[in-house]
């Protein structure tokens, strides 16, 4: 469908037909015109850029990847970069702005109005994962003395400029936040009733220093689509809406599967990365895990005289050691995601580990059952008991390791997602390494 929109622009833009150009972009879905935008040539672009209402533009714009943005921009005259700017909702602004190169970021902030530079550097302040971040300053207040009648003239008069009407504010006349209740329930009260007398005091708000992460995870818990945030004196300063909280889920859930795969997150799509930047962040994490893997290769040169006395061995080597590292990335896995959707917390680590012991216990011994088949008709009962025991106790310590390392990771203060499949897997080689040509070199010795 997008195709199809397309070829007929580019056609309305050789027959010159700008009036049916602007209709037809402007009854197009605002991400849709975001990835139009950048399937056409440059100078077509700033033209359907330039066609579109100053309200939709800003829409369109807070859509595109940062390097899009960035590249825009620069196509852009300073009187068009100022009014695009000013109809961009505070929060856009702010994380469009912190995310430029510094330069840029300095060059459009002289372009803001007063009011619109307060309200940009108020929300810059914040710590850059932070609530504050996310916030816009737009939302309706209403006092506790006003009655409903007033409460609805102020929705009418101040709504239009509001991220949200969904819920009114409660403020006392120092701005300190009393309560939040839904449209419905002014809509359905008498008139005449004090909004004092249909507040219950039963809201759920968000402090501005508090992590991203935590609006994620109080508007899943609480079924909000909008959340007040305050400072630490109570005073409201802000709301946090969904659209903004599911944008922050989506960005962490990426990050964490980069970090679950040995790579540092990206800025910005895999699609608009640059070489250098891909390569940057791949190659660390691929550095240490080799030398982290030369431990394997030292502990199997340990164990010389074992393999050459039992050329077997080597056969069920890797079938081991990626049983290993699979349990251990299984385990791993669940307990990231459980630490990340907070399900357990860091007291319950014991209780944790006991039950994947267990469970790590049954899944060994089934394997190992299975492996022993092909340990007696390849190599005879003796390799096959060595095997069949190796893959118990691979197993085991693999999922144990994969079960504690993201709690350990987590009283470090480190990301539990840096608790990756490679590094587990690497971990479990070694052990695997060790725990195979140990029980190999003790229950063959005796039995020769």
């Amino acid at each position: 469908m997008l195709a199809e929109q397309i070829d007929h622009v580019r056609d309305l833009i050789e027959q010159k037909n700008w009036t049916a150009i602007r209709e037809t972009i402007t009854n197009m879905p605002e991400p849709e015109i975001a990835e139009l935008l950048f399937d056409v040539e440059t100078n077509d672009r700033m033209l359907l850029f330039r066609l579109l209402p100053r309200d939709l533009s800003s829409e369109v714009f807070a859509l595109l990847e940062t390097d899009q943005q960035n590249k825009l921009l620069t196509e852009l005259t300073q009187e068009e970069t100022r009014h695009l700017l000013s109809k961009l909702s505070p929060d856009d602004r702010a994380q469009i702005l912190d995310e430029l190169p510094g330069a840029v970021t300095q060059r459009l902030l002289n372009l803001l109005s007063p009011e619109d530079l307060r309200e940009t550097r108020q929300i810059l302040g914040y710590p850059p994962e932070s609530v504050g971040r996310l916030m816009t300053p737009y939302y309706v207040a209403v006092r506790p003395e006003w009655t409903v009648g007033q409460a609805l003239d102020h929705v009418r008069k101040k709504g239009r400029d509001s991220e949200t009407i969904d819920v009114l504010y409660v403020v006392d006349q120092h701005w300190k936040l009393l309560d939040a209740l839904d449209l419905r329930r002014f809509i359905l009260a008498d008139p005449q009733t004090k909004v004092a007398d249909i507040m219950d005091s039963q809201y759920i708000y968000l402090n501005a220093n508090q992590d991203r992460e935590e609006a994620v995870r109080t508007m899943e818990r609480y079924d909000l689509s909008v959340l007040p945030v305050v400072d630490s004196q109570n005073v409201l300063i802000g709301i946090v809406t969904f659209d903004d909280v599911l944008d922050v889920a989506q960005a962490e859930a990426t990050e964490d599967f980069h970090k679950g795969a040995a790579v540092s997150p990206l800025k910005g799509s895999y699609r608009d990365a640059r070489l250098p930047e891909l390569y940057r962040k791949r190659i660390g994490w691929l550095l240490a895990l080799v030398f982290a893997n030369v431990f394997s290769g030292a502990a199997i040169a340990n164990f010389e005289d074992t393999i050459a006395a039992n050329v077997a061995l080597v056969f069920f080597l890797p079938l081991l050691i990626d049983s290993s590292g699979n349990a251990g990335s299984q385990a791993a896995t669940l307990m990231v995601r459980a630490l990340a959707m907070d399900e357990v917390k860091m007291s319950d680590w014991w209780r944790l580990l006991t039950k994947e012991i267990f469970v790590s216990a049954a899944l060994g011994f089934t394997m190992a059952l299975a492996v022993s088949l092909i340990g007696v008709l390849r190599a005879g009962i003796e390799i096959a008991l060595v095997v069949a025991l190796t893959m118990a106790l691979v197993v085991i310590v693999g999922s144990v390791i994969g079960t504690a390392l993201p709690f350990i990771l987590k009283r470090l203060n480190f990301d539990p997602a840096a608790a990756s499949a490679p590094l587990i897997t690497s971990l479990s080689d070694i052990s695997g390494v060790l725990i195979y040509f140990s029980l190999a070199t003790l229950l063959l010795s005796q039995v020769q």
